[in-house]
């Protein structure tokens, strides 16, 4: 897995960094493609040409209890919006409404190996 290029996206505070640092605890490069604040639909694809693409997907409530930003909910709609795009192109789709941290990683972890078992 250290060879993969593995690009994380998502909406504010859906988890990525804390993801991001998980897998590299593990050993696995991973990085965040800031997505979310561009008006580019394919921005994600353009920047990192991951070999694995990872959306984490939040809802604004949950979002803002995580991490409150100075952000009303359409802002954080068009957010969604924006990666719209990088959602549907996505290998592995995660909400982490309901997910600790620890349940995050291993639903990465889990989708990681089975990709590597079927090479």
């Amino acid at each position: 897995m250290p060879d993969l290029k593995i690009g994380v996206v998502g909406p504010c505070s859906a988890g990525k960094s804390t993801l991001i640092g998980a897998l590299a605890g593990h050993d696995i490069r991973a990085h965040h493609i800031a997505q979310e604040h561009s008006k580019v639909p394919d921005m994600w694809k353009r920047l990192d040409q991951p070999d694995v693409l990872i959306y984490l997907d939040v809802s604004y409530p949950v979002s803002m209890q995580r991490r409150p930003l100075n952000m009303s909910s359409d802002e954080f709609a068009e957010q969604v919006n924006r990666l719209r795009h990088a959602r549907e192109h996505a290998n592995l789709y995660i909400h982490t409404d309901e997910l600790s941290p620890q349940g995050v990683f291993e639903r990465v972890q889990g989708y990681l190996e089975a990709r590597q078992g079927e090479k």
